[in-house]
Parts: C-alpha cells; sequence; structure tokens
C-alpha cells in the first residue's frame, strides 16, 4: 500500500473538494483513466486498480500513477464515547476532482490499454472515463 514516509503533522483536517484539477491532460502515455467525478481515493484501491491494469497487459504495458495518497484518515474505535478528541490514523487517501488523469499506459495496443484502464476504473470509487493522445 502507497503511503507517505513522513508526514509534518500526523493528522488534517478533512478540507474542501471544490473545482477542477489541474492535470488533466495526458503527459506520458498513450492512453489515461481521467476521474469525471469527485471523491477520495484509497491506497489500496490504487493498487487494485494497478494489479488489475498489470495483469490484464500481463505486463507488456508502461504504467504511470498519477496520484499519491498523502492524506491521513482518522477513525475512532467502536465503542469509543463521543469527545475524547480525534480517532487514530487509519489509512491514506489521495483527493481527486473532476479532470485528474490518475493513470497512463503505453507500449500496448489500443484495444488491450482500454480494457486494462476500464477493468481498473471499476477499482475506483469515481466515475472514470477513458482517453486517449488523439482526442
Amino acid at each position: 500500500m502507497l503511503q507517505p514516509k513522513k508526514t509534518k503533522y500526523r493528522k488534517q483536517f478533512r478540507g474542501k473538494m471544490r473545482g477542477n484539477s489541474k492535470g488533466h491532460r495526458l503527459n506520458f502515455g498513450d492512453y489515461g483513466l481521467k476521474a469525471i467525478t469527485r471523491g477520495w481515493i484509497s491506497s489500496a484501491q490504487i493498487e487494485a486498480a494497478r494489479r488489475a491494469i498489470t495483469g490484464y497487459t500481463k505486463r507488456a504495458a508502461r504504467v504511470w500513477i498519477r496520484l499519491f495518497p498523502d492524506k491521513p484518515i482518522t477513525k475512532k474505535g467502536a465503542g469509543a464515547p463521543l469527545g475524547a478528541g480525534k480517532g487514530d490514523v487509519e489509512g491514506y487517501v489521495a483527493v481527486v476532482k473532476p479532470g485528474k488523469v490518475m493513470f497512463e499506459v503505453s507500449g500496448v495496443e489500443e484495444e488491450i490499454a482500454r480494457e486494462a484502464l476500464r477493468r481498473a476504473g471499476s477499482k475506483i470509487s469515481v466515475r472514470t472515463k477513458i482517453i486517449s493522445k488523439s482526442y
């Protein structure tokens, strides 16, 4: 699972997810998976999507992961009373806004790349679309 090596602060506020993403173009690969809606993507979802891409392409494709889970998410224990402070860090998420290119693929044919990205999109909790350099 992806997570930062160290952080300046252990816990963060939840924050706002207003606006659109800046990383909205393909920079590395020929095909990409682009977010349409906003949300949080956990490190487990990123890993599942990466495994879906590499498994379907039989490791022939070059894959770029364009997001990193650097936001800590906290959760209180099941029997914890109200009050008593903020919970412990449960995991890390990446904040995704509309237009963010999350994965890029190159080195395989178009049909294989599209199917691999479609499978990866089903592992992620935001709606996605597949884009290519020629669009």
